[in-house]
């Protein structure tokens, strides 16, 4: 049911004229019931209609009209003497109207003038007052196409006749007579410009001497003058075409607003009582009252006009008579209007029109101040004596800046805080604020004083588009705009209103945080959006502005003791954000901006203190201050060189005071880097860097008072870089004076906390602790071991006194990190461009460690033989894990290196070469003379044969392949004098040096030492022993010792700690070790002693002796049962993971024990696997997520052997799986027949079954496992592979955070390259399943993480992969046809139109160049498939827009020629042919579709693929088609094909549903989106135009949706009739006119017309839809065509066929026609449409008339109307005075008794009883109408969407719709155009959309 409209709330300022009988217009009177009976008089009108009836004959050529107008005029002269009445008066006015037409020439108008004169003369004033709504619609527009000629003869029918007609008849025409004068005075140099000027006096008079007013001024206020005004007002607001003959009038008649006699008066009442208004003059009062706002909006619309000229104009007319100190202006015009009008006219220098901008300046600024040019008002200012010196000083007197400060400056901010404000309908309206007050700074009075009031408030104004807009082109377009008006904007005003802001958020602490926040983010947006690289911003402003905002923080931290109660501490309080735009302002200024002055830097002054905090913010707001009255004139406060030492000094007591108060927050870590920032923008002089040295120095001691506190990692790291900086500082300067004694100070400081982040529970900062400390190390001088002695002294005291805390390797831990980031890192750490590189550029070369020795040696040669003591102490946990870091050591090789130079130098040589004069130092080596080397020389071997006992295998391919002689480590001079080669391999060297010691220590020595002498003899030799070989233990076969052994696994796991597991784990290796068979013992003694990290350092070598060991698969005696249980309780327990490599290798050994067994203990096994990579995984990502450290234990380490795990187990099932199945599978030798032979074979097959079945069983097994291990690997895959995108990480820990991501990501993908090696068919079936489940990451521009890995794994290259999704799709559409070595066991969840689709998605993403890699089995696929097409049926959809996706590929790449593009196309159309037959499209002739739930289903593959719905509904292949169509390009070579594919989809989808019967309910949007598609393919037109003619004729077409025709079938059917000139013209000649003949009466009559009535709206419908469907004014052509039809069809009744039921779709054609032509080439149509529209609307009170006219033709009616009402066709304003008052009355009604309204609508509200009451209605003011206009959108149609089908009766239309529609539509008419809306032309559409769709509305339905 539609709305009502009477539920409409009406205005306030509702009808009310005080009439008190409403009563209807009729034709002519009594008079014409008189004389009707004369027989004379019913002769001259038979006479008169005979004339008439010419007309309706085919007039071709002009002389016709002129004979017709003869005839016509001949019969007008024959009317009787006595009778002054023309009949058929209407009928002659029309056509007279008609032969006004623009298109004939002069001499028809001038005939018809004639006529005219005639009529008026016969009909005398009385009549001519009577019917002047009759006749002077049709005079209205003569003027604007009249010739010379005719134009004198208009003027004079109007002098003679119209200008003398009754006033009270011409007011209501007083627009339209307006209307159609003003285009004679738009040449001022014409002969009848005076002429026109002066009827339009006579006008003015004679509207002003209305005799029923009695006074000039009724009650209302509305005076005749006044009312001429207000419709001139109106009619400049309404025609912009007229607004050049508005400006000629105005100029002449408009009186000077700015009356010299109240400027005075003005002036001295504004500070009294400014509401108080003096008296106007009369002929200012007129233009003012009643409705001032029209004039602000003429001259608003004026100066908004398109046209130079008319801009110019109305400026001048601002200037000379609407100055902005004028008393009128300030006082009668309310505030709003105020602001419309300056906004209006500041909206002219848009245009950067110089004569524009001058008018506007002085209209602004005034006039210019003159000393005696007005004495007048000289005079009248000293007369007030005594009185205020400002209120006796004149605009004249004022200077132009004073006066726009006083009059206009309030006005021009408020209007450009309005435009900011206001809501936006384009681009261009969005830029032109910014676009205004780029122009305002051309004039600098006005652009000084209005630019600091606006330009926070324009640049928030586009923050807040940047971050509502969903649209980047609009906000890169008002982005742009804003830049160019900022970088015009001078620096100290953009530097003075930030600190204003900045101001605002941080000293003021009463405001509310989130507004302080909102403007520090207002800030930061400014000064990272917009251009800050101007010199005098970067050299002056911006330096001031760093040393006032941290003078502001100082005051802050210095006020408020308590950060936390103050907010100054958290991420989100002002004083970070602060902090955060503080950095990013020091970053743009150069450090020239601080340099010293030459005249000034000649002696070196002391250092000074600078001024408090509060004294230099009051210098610096001061001076900002003064520049804005005094731009230029203003030196700054300080000089560069004091802003820059002030600054330094204030960024290092703000630090310090910062640390000293809250060291653990936010603003510390700010404040460092503030302060780091700040220091490497100046250059200190050397007698303030001590000083700054000793400050920092305080600061960092008072911050790290208490033990127990560990200062956060991100300060320290600023700290450390502080102390780098300042150092570097002090280096440069001629004479330094920072020492690196004082450095030395702070070291044991930031050594502590260093080494404390060491530890592996803070795993976030081991890179950047280790960069801090070589930063460190690189401040100090060459060789010095200041840090090493740090290093030494915390690895040497233990926290605790208990032995368990000694014991524990804490130290050891943190220096291994130290130690392994310090070599694998060094290329990152030592890289040119990295901080510490550039810390060291002052640095001598010689002190700048050239040689890797001196990088490391220095520093941590002491500290790693502390650690290498532990190897010592064997059973602790220090040895433990000694041992743990020393086998997974990678660059093992240099630690040798390092041992090597020691034992060569630590003889008492050295000291001699060193001392001694002689420079040929003595032969290096163990020289055993005195004791005192022994026990160094005890030390160092025992050192060795630890780390020859406990390293791992790679330490022995390193000791035979890297060569001693390595000059960074080892001197080759004390090689070569020792007698050894240089080139020999390390292990060479070390036998060598055992061999020497062995020699040297043979005899014993002395007795007192012999004991030492055999103990480091005793240690060379095991050192060899361990260098040579191992010897057997086969001897312990027979104890079984790995029984008890594995019980005490058992039992240790229980234990808190790892404790001796590693030793039982060894131990227990060898006893199982010694069940292996002979032809594994190889293996078996060179694994004995491998290290932990070995395999995983090493895994395709380890991993291809497990599958050859699993593949011999030899007989080993059956494993301990509790060796499974230990394994999974091994690699489950907490305690076990520092060990866990220990246990991987544990497991790798034991492996080959689990021959027989494997399948049982592997799924268990598996899963305890995975779930422990899942708990480590999960630790990992909370390490590095949390904000506050959290205490995990290296989960990437866990993480890598656990999947090393993994990969061992997977690799030996395997491996036995597959040699089982080989068993299984081989031959057996032919049998001979026979009974028993058949037997013995039945038996064995029963075996071979039984086996078949355990076999499948144990795959199933090791598939299974499969699954899990993929799913966890991909997991870890995925998320670091998220990571590398990510912006918002934490910095202070993205180092370690890559680094540790990185170590997994490879294990990850080199586990998943394994897997696919073993299982290259399931394993992409896994990962596919995955790719189902996994969420769409297309939408945000990223790659599914599948498709990602699937492109980095080497086993996954193209080919491979598409091999097994072949295969796949196989086992699942035909399995039948699958070879036995293809089959997949189907584990996988999947259907074969899963597969499918992620076939199709893959194939996007491969490379254009990898076609030629999977062509051939591509195509052999497609081929296999179109052999039996049916069992594929359900992909052939999916395989479609897959073969698309290969044709895109060739057209991209120089692969392939046209027989292969051919053999492609060709097998396309063959797989479209198959679609629709194995699936015809019969759903769309069967099944009714929801239309708007027919979208695209699944083409971005939704959101989840595991919810999406399957490809088995036709649906999917219409939307693939329609994705595929668009790239019919890049497959067919050949334009055949491509128009064969059309005519296969043409007959396969759009003829079935087109002509189905019940179309188009059947019609999914899908399809409509194909038609579209194929519509813009080339050379197809022929093809989709047919069908969208048989769609368009459709009978039922009008039952589509609304949104679907809006949305699809328009563009359609606007290209299907372009270019086709015979649509119209066929249309055209469907409709029949009206007749009666051959009607016959009965039941056959009345279905003879239903059905012609039928036709003929369909007809009327497609007409207006074809219509609306084309671009504006393309059926001008047809328009007399057409006219001619309507016409025929408005005299339908309902007696003929078709009838009068037709009327309705007449008008919603005319509705189409008035939304798509242009109004000019209507004129013959106006006529018509206002002759119908009386004749229709006057029905609703004409009972007689009644019956032709139902409901739904006056709602039409009233919709066109409104329509009309609504648009304003200038050429319907002439004649819109006959529908609807167009002037003020709408609003102010006259109180006139008995005077009734002419418009008609207002006369029928008032029949229909809508009349208002009778009380004068208040007049709204003008600001009450602008406050509802700042908020007012399009304007809408009021019918909208309503139907006369909702209304059960003329009655109720009439109460619900008609009635509240009449008694509004005047009052809205005029609301409309006071306000200047836009007219909503989408509502207007959408509304005769919705009507001509409506099928209830079509007879028959």
């Amino acid at each position: 049911m539609a709305a009502d409209l009477g539920s409409i709330g009406r205005p306030s300022s509702a009808l009310s004229s005080g009439r008190s009988s409403p009563i209807p217009r009729t034709d002519d009177g009594n008079a014409l019931e008189v004389v009707r009976k004369d027989k004379a008089f019913r002769r001259y009108a038979s006479t008169v209609s005979r004339a008439l009836s010419l007309f309706d004959s085919s007039l071709q050529e002009w002389a016709d009209y002129i004979s017709f107008l003869g005839r016509l005029l001949k019969a007008l002269q024959s009317h009787p003497p006595d009778v002054n009445i023309v009949p058929s008066k209407r009928v002659v006015a029309k056509r007279l109207a008609q032969c006004l037409n623009p298109s004939l020439p002069s001499g028809v108008h001038q005939k018809a003038l004639e006529i005219y004169g005639y009529i008026f003369g016969v009909i005398g004033e009385d009549g001519l007052s009577r019917d002047l709504c009759d006749y002077l619609p049709g005079l209205c527009p003569v003027l604007d196409y009249a010739s010379l000629t005719i134009r004198p003869l208009y003027l004079s029918l109007l002098e003679t006749y119209v200008v003398k007609v009754d006033p009270s008849a011409l007011r209501p025409a007083l627009k339209a007579i307006i209307l159609a004068l003003l285009p004679g005075l738009e040449e001022e140099t014409s002969e009848d410009f005076e002429r026109v000027l002066s009827l339009l006096e006579k006008f003015r008079a004679a509207a002003n001497a209305d005799p029923e007013d009695g006074d000039s001024r009724n009650s209302s206020g509305a005076a005749g003058g006044e009312y001429f005004w207000q419709c001139f007002f109106l009619s400049s607001m309404a025609s912009s075409t007229r607004r050049q003959g508005v400006l000629a009038f105005l100029a002449r008649r408009l009186p000077r607003l700015a009356d010299p006699s109240l400027a005075t008066q003005t002036t001295s009442n504004d500070a009294q009582n400014p509401s108080q208004d003096a008296r106007l003059p009369a002929s200012v009062e007129a233009v003012l009252v009643p409705e001032p706002g029209l004039l602000v909006r003429c001259f608003a619309t004026g100066l908004a006009d398109e046209q130079l000229l008319v801009q110019r104009g109305f400026l001048d007319l601002l200037v000379t008579h609407l100055p902005l100190h004028s008393h009128v202006f300030r006082n009668s015009v309310s505030p709003p209007d105020q602001q419309r009008l300056v906004s209006a006219a500041i909206g002219v220098v848009t245009r950067r029109e110089m004569s524009l901008n001058r008018r506007l300046w002085a209209w602004l600024l005034g006039p210019d101040p003159t000393g005696g040019a007005r004495p007048d008002i000289v005079s009248r200012g000293h007369q007030t004596a005594n009185g205020d010196a400002k209120a006796a000083e004149t605009p004249s007197m004022q200077s132009r800046p004073a006066y726009f400060q006083r009059f206009g400056f309030k006005h021009v901010v408020a209007s450009i805080r309005n435009m900011l404000g206001q809501p936006f309908q384009s681009s261009s309206d969005r830029t032109r604020p910014f676009r205004v007050c780029l122009s305002l700074m051309d004039c600098s009075e006005v652009g000084t004083v209005v630019i600091p009031e606006v330009l926070i408030l324009a640049l928030g104004f586009v923050r807040s588009h940047e971050t509502q807009s969903t649209s980047k082109e609009e906000v890169s377009d008002v982005l742009r705009s804003a830049r160019v008006f900022f970088d015009a904007v001078d620096g100290s005003i953009i530097c003075g209103e930030i600190l204003k802001l900045l101001s605002l958020a941080i000293t003021n602490a009463e405001r509310a945080v989130s507004e302080r926040m909102d403007d520090l983010a207002l800030v930061k947006f400014i000064v990272t959006h917009f251009n800050f690289d101007d010199d005098e911003l970067r050299l002056i402003h911006i330096p001031l502005v760093n040393l006032a905002l941290v003078a502001m923080l100082e005051v802050r931290v210095e006020t408020h003791a308590d950060h936390t109660s103050t907010g100054l501490g958290g991420e989100a309080s002002p004083y970070q954000a602060a902090f955060v735009i503080l950095e990013i302002l020091v970053g743009k200024v150069p450090e020239s901006a601080y340099l010293e002055e030459p005249e000034k830097t000649s002696g070196e002054a002391p250092f000074h203190a600078p001024p408090s905090s509060p004294h230099i913010l009051q210098n610096v707001e001061r001076f900002y201050a003064q520049l804005q009255e005094d731009v230029g004139g203003v030196d700054p406060p300080f000089t560069t060189a004091e802003v820059g030492r002030f600054l330094l000094y204030e960024s290092t007591l703000l630090l310090k005071r910062s640390l000293e108060a809250s060291s653990g927050t936010m603003n510390g870590k700010a404040s460092v880097k503030l302060f780091v920032l700040v220091l490497g923008k100046i250059a200190v002089s050397s007698p303030h860097t001590s000083e700054l040295f000793a400050m920092l120095e305080n600061a960092v001691a008072s911050s790290m008072l208490d033990d127990d506190s560990v200062l956060p990692f991100s300060i320290l790291w600023l700290l450390v870089d502080a102390v780098v900086l300042l150092r570097k500082r002090a280096a440069q300067q001629v004479q330094p004076s920072l020492s690196s004694t004082q450095v030395v100070q702070l070291l044991p400081v930031f050594m502590k906390v260093l080494w404390a982040y060491l530890s592996p529970v803070h795993i976030k900062h081991h890179i950047e602790s280790v960069q801090c400390i070589w930063k460190l190390q690189a401040t100090m001088p060459y060789m010095d071991r200041t840090i090493e002695a740090c290093i030494s002294t915390f690895m040497v005291s233990k926290p605790g006194s208990e032995a368990s805390a000694r014991n524990r390797p804490d130290a050891e831990q943190k220096f291994a990190l130290l130690w392994t980031h310090s070599l694998q890192s060094r290329s990152r750490m030592f890289d040119s461009k990295s901080d510490l590189a550039r810390g060291l550029e002052h640095v001598p070369l010689r002190q700048q460690y050239s040689t890797e020795r001196s990088r490391y040696q220095v520093m941590l040669s002491r500290p790693l033989f502390l650690l290498l003591d532990a190897l010592s102490e064997e059973g602790t946990e220090r040895f433990v894990w000694a041992r743990s870091w020393l086998q997974s050591l990678p660059d093992v090789h240099k630690l040798l290196r390092l041992i090597a130079g020691d034992i060569l130098g630590f003889s008492p040589h050295r000291s001699k070469a060193v001392g001694a004069t002689d420079s040929r130092p003595s032969p290096p080596g163990p020289a055993l003379d005195e004791p005192d080397d022994l026990e160094p020389c005890i030390y160092y071997f025992e050192t060795l044969l630890n780390v020859c006992r406990w390293c791992a295998n790679d330490t022995w391919v390193a000791m035979a392949t890297e060569s001693i002689g390595n000059e960074d480590q080892v001197d080759t001079n004390f090689l070569v004098q020792g007698e050894f080669r240089p080139d020999s391999t390390i292990l060479a060297f070390y036998a060598q040096m055992c061999i020497r010691v062995v020699q040297s220590t043979q005899d014993g020595g002395p007795s007192g030492e012999a004991s030492t002498y055999f103990r480091l003899q005793r240690i060379a030799l095991s050192t060899l022993q361990l260098l040579l070989a191992t010897p057997p233990s086969s001897s312990l076969l027979n104890l079984h010792l790995e029984r008890p052994l594995l019980d005490l696994l058992l039992a240790l796991l229980k234990q808190p700690g790892p404790s001796n597991q590693t030793s039982a784990l060894d131990t227990a290796f060898a006893a199982l070790n010694l069940q292996r068979p002979p032809e594994l013992e190889a293996h078996s003694t060179s694994q004995n002693r491998r290290g932990s990290k070995e395999i995983v350092k090493s895994p395709r070598s380890s991993l291809s002796i497990e599958q050859e060991k699993a593949e011999a698969r030899p007989f080993v005696q059956q494993p301990p049962s509790q060796l499974g249980r230990c394994l999974l309780a091994g690699f489950s327990s907490a305690s076990s993971r520092p060990i866990l490599d220990s246990w991987v290798n544990f497991l790798a050994a034991c492996l080959p024990l689990f021959s027989n067994t494997i399948y049982q203990v592997l799924i268990p096994l598996v899963e305890c696997l995975c779930e422990e990579v899942g708990h480590a995984f999960g630790e990992l990502k909370t390490a590095f997520s949390s904000q506050s450290p959290v205490n995990v234990t290296s989960p990437d380490t866990r993480m890598a052997a656990l999947l090393t795990a993994l990969e061992l187990t997977l690799t030996y099932a395997h491996g036995a799986l597959r040699h089982d199945q080989t068993r299984v599978a081989s031959p057996r030798s032919a049998e001979q027949p026979g009974f028993f032979n058949n037997m013995v074979s039945g038996v064995f097959n029963s075996d071979t079954l039984q086996s078949k079945n355990a076999a499948g069983n144990n795959r199933l097994s090791v598939l299974l496992s499969l699954h899990d291990t993929v799913r966890i690997s991909f997991d870890i895959w995925s998320w670091t592979s998220a990571l590398y995108g990510q912006t918002d990480a934490d910095a202070s820990s993205r180092a370690s955070l890559l680094y540790t991501s990185t170590r997994i990501r490879n294990k990850a993908r080199r586990l998943l390259e394994r897997l696919f090696a073993m299982e290259p068919v399931e394993c992409p079936e896994i990962l596919i399943a995955l790719w189902c489940t996994s969420p769409d990451v297309e939408a945000e521009g990223r790659k599914n993480p599948v498709i990602d890995l699937l492109h980095v794994l080497d086993g996954s290259r193209p080919k491979v992969t598409f091999s097994a999704v072949f295969i796949a799709i196989q086992n699942r559409t035909n399995p039948q046809t699958s070879r036995p070595l293809r089959k997949s066991a189907l584990t996988a969840q999947l259907t074969d139109t899963d597969l499918i689709s992620f076939l199709s998605e893959y194939a996007r993403f491969i490379d254009d160049d990898a076609t030629d890699e999977i062509w051939v089995d591509c195509l052999t696929f497609l081929r296999e498939v179109l052999a039996n097409p049916f069992p594929h049926r359900q992909i052939i959809p999916k395989l479609l827009e897959f073969t698309a996706t290969l044709g895109g590929k060739m057209d991209n790449t120089s692969f392939g020629d046209n027989r292969m593009r051919r053999e492609l196309s060709d097998l396309f159309v063959r797989l479209l042919t198959a679609a629709f037959t194995t699936k015809p499209m019969a759903f769309l002739q069967e099944t009714p579709q929801p239309m708007a739930g027919g979208r695209l289903q699944d083409r971005s593959r939704g959101a989840d693929r595991s919810n999406r719905q399957r490809a088995s509904g036709t649906v999917d292949i219409i939307a693939i088609l329609t994705s595929i169509v668009p790239r019919f390009g890049n497959l067919f070579a050949e334009p055949e094909r491509s128009l064969a594919a059309t005519q296969i989809i043409s007959t396969g989808v759009l003829a079935p549903a087109f002509r189905s019967k019940i179309f188009p309910d059947n019609l999914p949007t899908t399809v409509l989106e194909l038609l579209r598609e194929l519509s813009r393919l080339p050379n197809a037109q022929k093809l989709w135009k047919k069908d969208v003619a048989d769609a368009f004729n459709h009978a039922r077409f009008i039952s589509s949706t609304t949104e679907v025709v809006k949305t699809y079938w328009l563009p359609l059917i606007r290209q299907w009739a372009t270019g086709d000139k015979e649509r119209m013209p066929e249309l055209l000649s469907r409709l029949t006119p009206p007749t009666t003949a051959g009607i016959v009466f009965g039941v056959g009559a009345s279905s003879a017309r239903l059905d012609a009535d039928r036709k003929a709206q369909l007809n009327l419908r497609r007409i207006a839809l074809l219509v609306l469907a084309s671009a504006p004014d393309t059926y001008i052509a047809n328009l007399a065509s057409l006219e001619g039809k309507l016409e025929e069809l408005f005299t339908s009744t309902t007696a003929s066929s078709p009838s009068c039921a037709t009327r309705a779709d007449v008008f919603m054609v005319l509705r189409a026609i008035v939304l798509r032509s242009s109004s000019s080439y209507l004129f013959s149509l106006w006529s018509v449409i206002s002759s119908e529209l009386q004749t229709t609307l006057g029905s609703i009170v004409d009972e007689e008339k009644a019956a032709n006219f139902n409901d739904a033709a006056i709602l039409q009616a009233c919709k066109l109307l409104d329509t009309l009402v609504l648009l304003a066709p200038e050429e319907f304003q002439q004649m819109e005075w006959l529908f609807v008052t167009d002037s003020i009355d709408a609003v102010y009604r006259p109180a006139v008794s008995g005077r009734r309204p002419i418009a008609l609508v207002d006369r029928l509200a008032e029949v229909l009883g809508e009349a208002a009451s009778s009380r004068p209605v208040a007049p709204q003011s003008s600001a009450t109408a602008t406050d509802a206009e700042s908020n007012s959108q399009l304007r809408k149609p009021l019918l909208g969407l309503m139907q006369s089908s909702s209304y059960a009766n003329r009655d109720e239309l009439t109460h619900n719709v008609v009635q509240p529609f009449f008694s509004q539509l005047s009052i809205i008419a005029f609301e409309n155009t006071y306000s200047a809306g836009t007219a909503d032309l989408e509502a207007c559409e959408s509304g005769l959309l919705a009507d001509l769709l409506d099928e209830r509305s079509v007879v028959g339905d």
